[in-house]
């Protein structure tokens, strides 16, 4: 599991290749990666949007943006947290991603910028 912490805001990254999504003779790998963002902090905060880096190991990638998670723009308590399940499919059975979630204190209405660190995205195959 990768975690970093941004002001106060814990996100811990898991992935899981998909071997039965993947289509290795037509380059298409999928990936599921489970995200927990916890709020360490002493007050609410709402996830308003992501921002996605997805790089593939042949040297392309791209970028994903946008409102939310999977549909939601969810406000975390203090001490509180929360969870999602979402995918991502690369061309080559190894790639990583990073990003930002851009969030709100709900006590003032300030917003701020939380990294989501650098994880990979590697089939099992390739650690042998």
């Amino acid at each position: 599991m990768i975690t970093e912490i941004t002001d106060g805001v814990k996100i811990s990254v898991e992935t899981i290749y998909q071997p039965e999504y993947s289509n290795p003779v037509n380059e298409h790998f999928m990936f599921a990666y489970k995200i927990q963002i916890e709020n360490l902090t002493n007050y609410s905060v709402q996830l308003l949007r992501r921002h996605w880096f997805i790089f593939d190991s042949n040297g392309s990638h791209r970028e994903v943006e946008g409102e939310g998670v999977v549909g939601l723009q969810p406000v975390i308590e203090p001490g509180e947290s929360h969870e999602y399940v979402s995918g991502c499919n690369l061309k080559t059975d190894f790639g990583t991603m990073k990003g930002a979630y851009q969030m709100k204190r709900m006590v003032d209405d300030e917003e701020f910028e939380v990294t989501i660190p650098e994880f990979s995205l590697i089939a099992p195959y390739r650690l042998n």
